[in-house]
């Protein structure tokens, strides 16, 4: 992931965090929290002179990236402590 994908990643994420803090996203149908990301989706957009559907595009591309990244390192770090008990994990993931 380049710098400038990471920096567009964090700046949704963090809105995200922001806007959607109170809702169940189990519970939320994803068209509501998509329109709920909208407004930062379209200012990267303008910044970026593209369409906001590219934004969001690259938004779902980079969250699988990150998703992906995160789970090689949890399976990492779980290799890494074949010999750990779960609770020693449990307490590193915390």
């Amino acid at each position: 992931m380049t710098s400038e994908n990471k920096e567009i990643l964090d700046r949704i994420n963090a809105y995200a965090e922001k806007v959607l803090a109170d809702i169940d996203p189990q519970k939320t149908k994803i068209s509501f929290q998509l329109e709920a990301l909208k407004p930062v989706m379209q200012e990267i957009a303008d910044e970026k002179k593209l369409a906001v559907e590219d934004i969001f595009i690259l938004y779902m591309d980079l969250a699988s990236e990150a998703a992906v990244e995160a789970e090689s390192q949890l399976q990492a770090s779980l290799d890494d402590e074949k010999g750990a008990d779960f609770s020693k994990i449990a307490n590193r993931l915390s």
